[in-house]
Parts: structure tokens; C-alpha cells; sequence
């Protein structure tokens, strides 16, 4: 699908420009001709997706959300409420995306639409509600809806960010202090020391120290070397599923990473099950969120097993992802017909288990990180005794 620039006419003759998604010009005449416009010249400009110039982030999406939501709910029309939206935004790049969609609102294409007609720009879920929401006239309350699935992701999102901050800032200050002893302080016990007195600690204290002084460089490329190669390794499909599989299946940890997935697969289902969307567009969208290719790749085998007219419930089980107790409660929902109630309550009690599993990760990272800067700290001082005592014997025979 490409994106077209176009001069047409309506029926009162007189000319309108714009933008439109299509496959090719007949499409684009059968799209503008269901408006009323008549094209007389356009103009291809290429694969719509790379005209792409920004991506909103889950706040930015929190919060117009929540902004549409107020403003429909108390009586706005919505393409008043775009206006003021953009107004309002200082960002220029979402300014200007944000006026190009009330535009084009103004002339009369559907909020969905034009959303569709800009990949990448909001995110897949904000899209199919809002086409949910348009379809069964409840859009008001479909922002409502979509304002406290965002705010609650966001809530994650800067839990989990918190939750890093910890251990990182004590690994910067561990590299920190290491690298300040092994470049000031080594070198002064070095002079002190005849090197046949050294211990086997001691004299790699010493080559470290060397190299880092000398060859602090290396250490630099070396780093680079490392991130390159990590990023490089985490877009080779075969890599990614490797590692996203380990994160599931490591030793304690493996189970909170499930319960943060769970928590988030069940809000997506609440959501888009509860707007009326198909059962297999809900699990596929749902999943889609979840940045682990594993999930996602097992997750298609379910789609097509439900496809084949298995329970959801009896699918997901299999892919042994998520734990029994959801399965079973999805189980409930499917045969007393209340599904879409079941999904709100399982993601309440998901989001707080999410939470809980973040905060227990934390606890787990907390020990851990003291404990490598005890040993980092420990091998470092077996190797400086020996040259301080030594330092203090010789300065002792010298007097």
C-alpha cells in the first residue's frame, strides 16, 4: 500500500488536496469516489510506512486518551476534540502529525481510517478500538477504556525502569571505583615492591593496572565491540527466540517474567474482547504486544488451533506459557459465557501479581549486586595487602 498526494473535485465542483493510502490509483479513485471526490491529478509518493515521522510513546498515548476521552464524554465532537488536541501539543512532530489527522477528519474521513492510513504512528490496539469504537458508537467510552489500558502500561513500563535503576547505578559506581584503584592507587604500591616478592593476585592487579593505563583504549573498543555484536545477535530471529525462550525458562526467575507477560496478555484480552473484536484478532493483537518472540511464535499455534475450534483456554494451556490458574479461569469464563467479565477481573489480579513479580526481581538483583562488588572488592584488596605489606617491610629494613 503506498501513500498518494491528489487534487480532486466534489460534487459542487469545487477542488480539494490531500493525502490517501492505497494499493493503486483504482483503489485511490474508489476511496475518494466513496467520498464524493472526483481525483484529477495525484501523485505517488512511495510505501506510506516510511513516511512515518513519529512514534508516540505509551505515556504520549495515556494521555491523549485520556484528553479525547474528557473531551467527547463531555459533549465535544471529535473532530473539535483533535483540534484542541493539537493545539495543545508542544512536541512540533507530534503537532504536526496530529494536525494532518484532524485535517483529514475535518474533511470527512473516519478517525480509524485515517489512524490505518499512518502505520507505526499509534499503536495497533489504539487503532482497533478506536475502529471498534466508531463501528458500535460508543467512541467516548472506548477512549475512556483506552486512557486506563495506557496509564496502567505506562505504570509498568516506569516500575520496571525503577526497578533498573538500582542495580545500574551500582554497577556504574562498582566500574568506577575498580577503575580509579586500578589506575591511582596500584601504580603507588608498585614502586614500593621488588616484583620477585609478588604474589600470583598481585601481579594481574598490576597487568590490569598496566593495560588500563596504556591501553585504556582497547578497554573502549572492546566495550563497543560487545554492544555492536549484542544488538546485532538480538535482530537474528533464530538469536532472539533463543534468548527471549531462556528468559522464561530461567531458574526463579523464568516464573515473574511469565506473570508480567500474563498480566499484560490479559489486559490486552480484556480490552479488545471486551470491544467486540474476534477472538483470534483479540489473542493475535494481545500477543503482539508482548516483546518476546517465543510468545509470539508459540502463541501461533493457538491461534490456529482455535481456528480448528479448540477452547482458548485448552490452546494456551498447551503452549505452557502462562500458569494453570489462568488457563483455568479462562476455562470458566468460556463455558458460563462470561468471558469478557472473567478477562477484567483476571487482569486486575494479573496487574497486581505483575507488580508483585517486579518488585520481587528487584529483591533477587538487590544481594546480587552486592555480592559481585564484595568479590570484586575482596579479590582486589587479596592482591594490594601483600604489596602493602611488603612496602611497609621494605620502608622498615631501609630505616
Amino acid at each position: 500500500m503506498n501513500k498518494y498526494s491528489y487534487i480532486a473535485t466534489d460534487i459542487s465542483g469545487r477542488s480539494i488536496r490531500g493525502t490517501e493510502m492505497a494499493d493503486d490509483f483504482k483503489d485511490l479513485q474508489s476511496k475518494l469516489k466513496a467520498r464524493n471526490l472526483f481525483v484529477t491529478s495525484y501523485k505517488d509518493l512511495g510505501d506510506g510506512v516510511a513516511d512515518v515521522k513519529y512514534k508516540f510513546k505509551t505515556n504520549e498515548v495515556s494521555f491523549i486518551s485520556r484528553q479525547l476521552s474528557s473531551m467527547t464524554s463531555a459533549g465535544l465532537s471529535l473532530v473539535r476534540a483533535l483540534y484542541i488536541l493539537q493545539e495543545q501539543q508542544e512536541n512540533k512532530k507530534a503537532k504536526a502529525i496530529l494536525l494532518d489527522i484532524y485535517e483529514e477528519v475535518q474533511k470527512g474521513r473516519s478517525f480509524s481510517e485515517v489512524l490505518k492510513s499512518k502505520p507505526g504512528v499509534f499503536p495497533e490496539m489504539f487503532v482497533s478500538l478506536v475502529a471498534a469504537g466508531e463501528a458500535s458508537g460508543t467512541l467516548d467510552a472506548m477512549f475512556n477504556r483506552l486512557s486506563d489500558h495506557y496509564a496502567n502500561a505506562n505504570k509498568t513500563a516506569n516500575k520496571i525502569k525503577g526497578a533498573l535503576v538500582y542495580p545500574i547505578v551500582l554497577g556504574v559506581l562498582l566500574i568506577g571505583v575498580m577503575v580509579f584503584l586500578f589506575v591511582k592507587i596500584v601504580p603507588t604500591f608498585v614502586a614500593m615492591m621488588d616484583p620477585n616478592d609478588l604474589t600470583a593476585i598481585s601481579k594481574a592487579l598490576i597487568a590490569v593496572s598496566d593495560s588500563l593505563i596504556n591501553y585504556w583504549y582497547v578497554y573502549l573498543i572492546v566495550i563497543f565491540a560487545l554492544i555492536v555484536t549484542v544488538k546485532i545477535l538480538n535482530k537474528v530471529p533464530s538469536t532472539k527466540y533463543k534468548i527471549d525462550e531462556f528468559k522464561l525458562k530461567m531458574p526463579k526467575v523464568g516464573k515473574l517474567v511469565g506473570k508480567i507477560y500474563t498480566g499484560s496478555f490479559a489486559r490486552n484480552m480484556a480490552n479488545l474482547y471486551g470491544a467486540g473484536l474476534q477472538m483470534v484478532e483479540c489473542i493475535e493483537k494481545s500477543v503482539a504486544v508482548i516483546n518476546n518472540t517465543y510468545v509470539q511464535e508459540r502463541f501461533k499455534e493457538v491461534v490456529n488451533d482455535i481456528k480448528l475450534g479448540e477452547a482458548m483456554s485448552k490452546a494456551i494451556e498447551k503452549t505452557g506459557i502462562f500458569e494453570g490458574m489462568f488457563t483455568s479461569i479462562i476455562y470458566v469464563g468460556e463455558e458460563s459465557g462470561t468471558l469478557d467479565t472473567i478477562l477484567e477481573k483476571t487482569a486486575d489480579f494479573y496487574d497486581d501479581e505483575a507488580d508483585s513479580a517486579i518488585a520481587r526481581l528487584v529483591a533477587m538483583m538487590e544481594p546480587l549486586m552486592v555480592i559481585i562488588m564484595g568479590i570484586a572488592i575482596g579479590f582486589f584488596l587479596a592482591g594490594v595487602f601483600p604489596m602493602l605489606y611488603g612496602g611497609m617491610l621494605a620502608a622498615g629494613n631501609s630505616g
